[in-house]
């Protein structure tokens, strides 16, 4: 099972992740050193969240899976609207973990933190 808050746990696990409301209290968006990797509606009755993610793999996905839709009020070409219908957990994790390693990939080294 997922919820609100569980994808805030997961995603809030991960290192260098931040929380913000930068578009209003309705919107949740999960950062990584500051760039977005997901970002989900707050009240929303279904819980649904948008992933960055491979333009390629992100048609796959939307091939695949009839609850991965073309990112809603993002660029469709690199996210997805991944809706919450019951599905395995694990695999909605392994979304979060695709955008969230695919952003991080993007930060160049000399400005990420030391561990």
């Amino acid at each position: 099972m997922m919820d609100l808050q569980t994808l805030r746990e997961y995603c809030l696990a991960k290192l260098f992740v931040t929380e913000e409301l930068p578009f209003g209290p309705d919107t949740l968006v999960f950062k990584v050193y500051d760039k977005l990797f997901v970002l989900t509606g707050v009240n929303d009755e279904i819980l649904s969240f948008n992933v960055k993610c491979d333009p390629e793999l992100a048609l796959e996905l939307r091939e695949k899976y009839d609850f991965v839709q073309p990112g809603f009020h993002m660029n469709k070409k690199h996210w997805n609207t991944v809706e919450y219908n019951g599905s395995n957990a694990k695999l909605l994790h392994h979304f979060i973990d695709q955008s969230y390693d695919l952003v991080l990939s993007g930060i160049p080294k000399s400005k990420r933190t030391i561990i």
